[in-house]
């Protein structure tokens, strides 16, 4: 029998193993285009679970169960991640009132988190996390006919997760071409196969991080550096941080002292080491060429490392500043966050990024904004609450990702006192424009359908960089390459982000079209904005109003609105 003690360690041992394989799930991604990698995603739902469990001490799988599901939907991040977490939703379901179970119990539960997954997915894709989940559910149904053993049962339940996973490229085509497997389905093998380590074998596997380790010697010289530095104040007295390695000249006589002596003539802050075969020297001043200059009397230079200290404390007071303002804003939001009494008839939240995007929703009436998007998908809990902080008794959500939505649709049931609405905004264009076609006039209801299908009518295109190489059809892309997206569609890559809008821009405006907005974000100035703007307005026709935004948004040089 598996009891609750058990089952709490076999699902910290899972995460543990996600955990470790996470960069290698995120690599299985296709798509160019940055994002809230997979791995990522379901590393961070179920590492919650995890977390939450530490705490927990009970020897009853119900409680066990029931915990890890509830911690595991507030951080629910991602289509991968709210997917798992409904998977052990439906588990812990299957679980309630059940101290520990037998491996026909189990399948039992899994058949319930099966069943819950694949009802919260709208068109149910397989050869994804759900085909796999299948899969090890009908495998361990049918050996437990015969054997309730829970380590056998389990044990066939992960090998058959695997064998669906081998399986997944010849139900989709793009992961075939790609040469990969499903990343949603990788990511739950691994956590399976962390809990079998745990429930067959009782080796709990640990969150180890894999790093580069460097030489003993390296380290030496690092651990020397340090030091070097630790030694002095943070006065900054001379411009150049100067550190060099010399390899020793054996015909050489001259003394280390020496110069250490004519260094101190330089600068300050001098140090050094007499090492064997080699010397370690560091040296603050305004002349680091004289400085290697009297090195080479002494040998060869190994290694150089010249810095501007005054032009990094300058970035370093920046950076601070900059971290300052942001951890204060973000502490402002937090306590904007509070939870409030429903009194209004209706308000909004929408999920964005980028302080010029972000006013904007402000002024068209959302109360609350979201900090997430493109590669940083908010968790059910942070939607959660921005909602409950909102005091309206009917509060329209838009996620503004397809990568978001099913998240946001988790807190409609957990919210009691006022009435949930999510509008399936799958782009920033399409959320600004289901917030324009609200009417006060209307009904919930009405509103709904109102900026539903206004969404529906905007067409949304992107330029952003590719995060890593990909082929598509007969187009290679290199990481780092400008492409542009037209409605989620890669249609071109280029070396200019403006050109790459502006081109865009022609393929997406025809004869319908009356309005074309144009936002633009990190790594655009604005000189390159108005040049796209004016490129864009001269080929568009006199019919078409087209505006400038400035959204300051990651990932995306432009995003660009056309209704």
């Amino acid at each position: 029998m598996i009891n609750g003690s058990c089952y709490k360690n076999a699902l910290i041992s899972g995460a543990n193993n996600i955990i470790k394989h996470t960069e290698e799930i995120n690599a299985l991604n296709i798509f160019p285009v940055p994002d809230g990698d997979t791995g990522t995603n379901m590393s961070m739902t179920i590492n919650a679970a995890a977390q939450a469990l530490e705490e927990l001490d009970s020897k009853s799988i119900a409680e066990i169960s029931s915990a890890a599901a509830s911690a595991m939907l507030k951080s629910a991040r991602g289509n991968s991640g709210v997917i798992l977490s409904l998977l052990f939703r439906g588990i812990a379901n299957g679980l309630k009132g059940k101290d520990s179970i037998n491996g026909k119990e189990f399948t039992a539960a899994l058949r319930e988190g099966v069943k819950t997954a694949y009802q919260a997915v709208m068109n149910p894709t397989e050869g994804t996390i759900l085909t796999v989940a299948r899969m090890a559910c009908e495998a361990g149904e049918l050996l437990s006919i015969k054997e309730d053993d829970p380590i056998i049962v389990f044990g066939e339940i992960c090998s058959a997760a695997n064998a669906a996973l081998a399986k997944t490229p010849n139900m989709l085509p793009v992961l075939k071409k790609a040469g990969v497997v499903d990343a949603g389905g990788q990511g739950l093998c691994m956590i399976f196969d962390g809990m079998l380590s745990l429930i067959r074998d009782g080796v709990m596997i640990e969150n180890e991080q894999s790093s580069e380790k460097i030489s003993s010697k390296e380290e030496s010289t690092a651990e020397f550096f340090r030091n070097a530095a630790a030694e002095f104040d943070s006065v900054i007295n001379f411009t150049y941080c100067t550190e060099f390695i010399i390899g020793k000249n054996p015909d050489i006589t001259k003394s280390y002292m020496e110069l250490k002596a004519y260094l101190e003539t330089l600068g300050d802050c001098v140090v050094v080491a007499d090492d064997e075969d080699i010397i370690k020297v560091h040296v603050h001043t305004e002349h680091p060429g004289k400085a290697l200059e009297e090195a080479l009397t002494f040998g060869q230079l190994l290694t150089v490392k010249i810095e501007n200290m005054k032009e990094q404390h300058r970035k370093a007071a920046e950076k601070y500043e900059r971290e300052k303002a942001k951890a204060e804003a973000e502490e402002k939001k937090r306590q904007s966050l509070k939870p409030v009494a429903p009194v209004d008839e209706t308000g909004f939240v929408s999920v964005a990024t980028g302080e010029g995007i972000e006013n904007v929703f402000k002024e068209l009436g959302c109360q609350h904004i979201v900090s997430g998007g493109q590669s940083m998908n908010p968790s059910t809990e942070d939607i959660y609450e921005a909602v409950i902080a909102t005091p309206a008794k009917n509060v329209f959500v838009l996620p503004n990702n397809k990568n978001i939505i099913l998240a946001a649709e988790q807190v409609v049931p957990i919210v009691q006192d006022r009435n949930v609405i999510i509008i399936p905004t799958k782009t920033i264009p399409q959320g600004l424009g289901a917030m324009l076609a609200y009417s006060d006039e209307a009904t919930v209801e009405l509103n709904a359908e109102y900026m539903t299908a206004a969404a529906k009518k905007v067409s949304t295109g992107m330029v952003t960089y590719a995060a890593r190489n990909s082929e598509f059809g007969s187009t290679k892309i290199k990481e780092g390459e400008i492409i542009a997206l037209n409605n989620g569609k890669l249609t071109h890559k280029d070396k200019d982000p403006v050109h790459a809008v502006v081109k865009l821009a022609k393929e997406m405006i025809h004869r319908d079209t009356s309005y074309v907005t144009l936002i633009y974000g990190n790594g655009i100035n604005e000189a390159q904005a108005e040049a796209a703007l004016q490129a864009i307005q001269s080929k568009s026709g006199s019919n078409v109003e087209v505006s400038l935004i400035e959204g300051g948004q990651p990932i995306y040089y432009f995003i660009l609105s056309v209704e």
